[in-house]
C-alpha cells in the first residue's frame, strides 16, 4: 500500500465523493474515539455541503482544499471541534496558514488521490501536500499567504459555518466575525455575512407548484412518481433531513417508524438517530397520515402500518431483467437516489412556473433544494399555521429554543406590504 502523505486529504473528487475511503474512515474513527469526538458528523456535513458544489469544479477544488487545511488544523493541531473554535481561535488559524510547517508546502500541483493499481482502490497520494508554494527561476521561494488569498479563505470558511449554522450544527460563525472585525474585503464579507442571516426556503407561491406538480405527476406515472409525491410530503411534514430517511450500513428506514400512541390514539413519525446522534417523535398531521395512506395503498399494504409493520420506507423497482431478480424490491435508497429525486421535482416545479409567468421564482426555485424543505417545514409551520415554539422545536430536534425562533420572521415582500401605507404622522390632520 501507499505511503501516507503528512497530512491526509479527505475529500475525493466529485464522482468519487461518496464512494467513501477506507484510509481516510480509519484516519476519522481514530480522531473521533482519541482527539475530537463529533470529527465524524463534522466530515458528514462537509461531504453535504460540497456535493452542494460539485457541479462547478473549479469552486468545488478551491472548497474541498481549504476544508481539508481547515479540518486537519482542528483535528491534528489543535484537537478542537470545528463547533468550538470561535474568533479568537481563528486566529490561530490564520497564523497558521500565513506560515505553515515546511513539510507540509508542496511546489508543484499533484492529484489527492491516486488509484493502487495493486489494491485497487483510490487512497491518498504520497506527495500531496495541503499548502502550494511557488518557484522563481527553479528555486523555492519563501512561502507567502497573499490579503486576497487569505480573504479568499476566510469567506469559504464563512460560507461553510453558514451551511452549519443552516443545519443546525451550530450558531456560530467564527469566519464571518473575523472577516468583519479585521475589515478584510468589505464587498465579500457583506455578502458572506447576509448569506449568514438568510435561511433558505420556499415561498408559498413556490412550495404549492412543488406539491401540484408531485400530484400531477404522480397522477400520470404512479409507479415512477408516487414516491416522489410521499417523499417531499414527509420531509415537509416532519421536518427531516434527507440523512433521516435514507438507508445507510446498519439502518434501512421503515414503516414501523409510523407509530400510534395506545393511549392517545394520535400518530407520530419515530426518528431513531439524527445527525445530532439523538432520538425524537414527531408529531404527524392529519394531511400526511392521508398522504401515507394514499402510498401504502399504492404499494398494495394496509392503510396504515401496524406496530411490528417490516415494510421499507422508500422501495424502488429493479429495471426489468432476467430470471429471479426481475421486479426485485430493493429498498436500499440512499441519500444520493432520494436527493436526485427531490431536486429533479424541485426543476420540474421551477419549470411549470416559469411556463406560468413566475420567471423570478422559478430563478430563485433553481437554487433552492432538498433541504429547504426542512427549513420551510419549520418556517411554514410557525409564520402560517402558528404552531408554538416548543412543539416545533421538540418536532425539528432543536437543542435550544434559540435555534427554532431563528425561523420566526415574515417574507420581505409582507414586510414591505405592509409597511406600504404606514403614515408618519398617524394624528396628523385631526382637530
Amino acid at each position: 500500500m501507499l505511503p501516507r502523505p503528512p497530512v491526509l486529504p479527505l475529500f475525493d473528487a466529485p464522482q468519487h465523493l461518496e464512494d467513501g475511503n477506507p484510509v481516510v474512515n480509519q484516519h476519522l474513527a481514530e480522531i473521533s474515539l482519541g482527539q475530537v469526538e463529533d470529527a465524524g458528523l463534522v466530515y458528514e456535513h462537509a461531504l453535504d455541503w460540497l456535493l452542494e458544489a460539485a457541479h462547478n469544479d473549479n469552486n468545488y477544488k478551491t472548497y474541498r482544499s481549504e476544508l481539508t487545511t481547515y479540518l486537519h488544523w482542528c483535528f491534528d493541531v489543535e484537537q478542537i471541534s470545528p463547533g468550538a473554535v470561535r474568533r479568537r481561535n481563528l486566529g490561530r488559524y490564520v497564523a497558521y496558514c500565513q506560515s505553515p510547517p515546511k513539510a507540509l508546502i508542496a511546489y508543484r500541483n499533484v492529484a489527492q488521490f491516486v488509484l493502487d493499481k495493486e489494491w485497487q482502490c483510490r487512497l491518498p497520494n504520497p506527495q500531496w501536500r495541503p499548502f502550494l508554494g511557488k518557484r522563481q527561476g527553479g528555486v523555492e521561494q519563501p512561502y507567502r499567504l497573499s490579503p486576497k488569498a487569505l480573504t479568499t479563505k476566510l469567506a469559504i470558511l464563512s460560507s461553510f459555518y453558514s451551511y452549519l449554522i443552516g443545519e443546525e450544527y451550530t450558531e456560530h460563525n467564527p469566519a464571518a466575525l473575523w472577516l468583519r472585525h479585521h475589515g478584510s474585503n468589505a464587498r465579500n464579507e457583506g455578502r458572506f455575512s447576509a448569506h449568514e442571516e438568510e435561511i433558505k426556503i420556499f415561498s408559498e407561491l413556490q412550495w404549492s407548484y412543488i406539491m401540484e406538480v408531485a400530484e400531477t405527476l404522480a397522477s400520470a406515472e404512479p409507479q415512477k412518481h408516487e414516491r416522489t409525491l410521499f417523499l417531499v410530503s414527509l420531509l415537509y411534514g416532519c421536518y427531516l433531513r434527507l440523512s433521516e430517511v435514507a438507508a445507510r450500513p446498519g439502518f434501512s428506514p421503515g414503516m414501523g417508524q409510523f407509530r400510534r400512541d395506545q393511549k392517545t390514539g394520535i400518530w407520530g413519525f419515530f426518528v431513531p438517530q439524527s445527525k445530532g446522534g439523538k432520538k425524537r417523535t414527531v408529531a404527524v398531521s392529519k394531511a400526511l397520515l392521508a398522504a401515507l395512506k394514499r402510498y401504502r395503498r399504492f404499494l398494495g399494504l394496509p392503510a396504515l402500518p401496524a406496530p411490528d409493520d417490516r415494510a421499507p420506507l422508500f422501495v424502488r423497482r429493479k429495471a426489468a431483467g432476467r430470471g429471479r431478480e426481475v421486479g426485485e424490491l430493493n429498498a436500499n435508497l440512499g441519500v444520493r437516489q432520494l436527493r436526485d429525486e427531490v431536486e429533479g421535482l424541485i426543476q420540474a416545479a421551477a419549470d411549470a412556473m416559469e411556463k406560468e409567468g413566475f420567471a423570478q421564482d422559478a430563478r430563485e426555485m433553481r437554487g433552492l433544494t432538498a433541504h429547504s424543505i426542512r427549513h420551510t417545514g419549520i418556517t411554514h409551520d410557525i409564520n402560517l399555521v402558528g404552531r408554538p415554539l416548543s412543539h416545533v422545536q421538540a418536532d425539528a430536534g432543536h437543542d435550544s429554543i434559540h435555534t427554532t425562533s431563528l425561523y420566526l420572521h415574515t417574507a420581505r415582500e409582507e414586510r414591505h406590504q405592509s409597511a406600504e401605507n404606514k403614515s408618519l404622522n398617524r394624528l396628523g390632520g385631526i382637530g
